[in-house]
């Protein structure tokens, strides 16, 4: 099937440069062009487009209010471009939570058009595909008092098309007293301290963008740095994040398979949890740390903004257990309580 596009960008050289990135692609059909929101409004009624990329920062409406208006009235699957800085990266995010399926950053110092769009073909297709804003059900807080102790237990979350909103839904029912959780997300490198920022915000554990050597603890929350290194857990006794500069696996850097596969290394209770996202990536570490003993949750297709990479992990035979996104949280404090080592009085 061929998907249909319209460009929505202020800037005459940034539409052609999309354009031209999406035009290489002969399943893309770049429909037209807006200026602004005013155009695009007409252009998406005369159109009818499958996706609309859609600039951040435009004149007469930004970006967001724009994307709010459309989520609103006419949901439809929208790819966020973004420049690579903080102001990008934290309007981005917000266009994230309101619904818009996933983002790219503009060309900037150092990267050409090509570095910069080079997953935009795939990530405009992907959104072709994916439920906007699914409806999946009011969140199942976890209860504070569970009977599991956090140090007992690592858990693992890898995540990429649709993260954001699984990721807030999630973490924001975890209690202070969660066990040490690692994640990875894809996303640009500039976005994930955005991102973990605005996780710190919102949930009652402590995130933060991990660093080498950063030490795991009960109540705080480790996010890959996106774009340059490979986050692993590595130690004996006390466990420690490590990141490595290592070239993509999977396709991507860092990879969720990467991060899986150190906990699957690991002598020591683990949950591995796979969430929405296109691709592959994580259902083969999910499946070594099934096999290395770990439980290992999936998200449902229903709730999956993109039901891929749960997707290939459950017909791998790496998914103990689905669940949609509105209980995930439970899921996974349940399975940590239920993994508690059994002490002696």
């Amino acid at each position: 099937m061929t998907v249909r596009v319209l460009i929505v960008d202020d800037s005459a050289t940034m539409r052609s440069l999309i354009s031209a990135t999406l035009r290489q692609d002969p399943e893309i059909e770049v429909l037209g062009f807006a200026n602004d929101p005013l155009e695009a409004r007409e252009a998406i009624k005369q159109l009818n487009p499958d996706v609309i990329t859609l600039d951040v920062e435009m004149p007469k409406m930004n970006g967001l209010e724009f994307l709010e208006k459309i989520m609103r009235l006419r949901p439809m699957p929208v790819v966020m471009v973004s420049t690579l800085t903080q102001a990008g990266a934290d309007a981005t995010l917000a266009a994230m939570e309101l619904g818009a399926v996933d983002c790219v950053g503009k060309p900037s110092a150092g990267h050409t058009a090509a570095e910069a769009f080079q997953d935009l073909a795939a990530k405009v297709k992907a959104a072709a595909r994916a439920r906007v804003r699914p409806f999946s059900g009011p969140i199942t807080r976890a209860a504070e008092n569970r009977a599991y102790k956090a140090e007992d237990i690592i858990v693992g979350i890898g995540s990429s098309t649709g993260g954001v909103e699984a990721l807030m839904t999630i973490l924001s029912a975890f209690p202070a007293t969660c066990p040490p959780t690692v994640i990875t997300q894809h996303m640009p490198a500039t976005f994930t301290k955005s991102f973990a920022e605005r996780l710190n915000r919102v949930c009652a554990a402590t995130v933060a963008e991990a660093w080498d050597g950063a030490r795991l603890a009960p109540g705080h929350i480790y996010l890959a740095p996106g774009g340059e290194r490979h986050l692993e857990v590595a130690g004996t006794g006390q466990l420690s994040c490590r990141l490595r500069e290592d070239g993509p696996v999977s396709g991507h850097r860092p990879s969720v398979d990467v991060l899986f596969n150190s906990l699957a290394r690991l002598n020591r209770p683990t949950l591995g949890v796979i969430l929405t996202g296109m691709g592959r990536d994580g259902a083969s570490g999910l499946l070594a740390m099934r096999q290395a003993g770990a439980r290992t949750l999936g998200q449902d297709e229903s709730s999956c903004v993109v039901y891929g990479m749960p997707r290939a992990a459950f017909e791998l035979g790496a998914v103990e257990k689905q669940a949609p996104l509105s209980r995930m949280s439970a899921a996974i404090l349940g399975l940590c309580a239920a993994s508690e080592p059994q002490r002696s009085a």
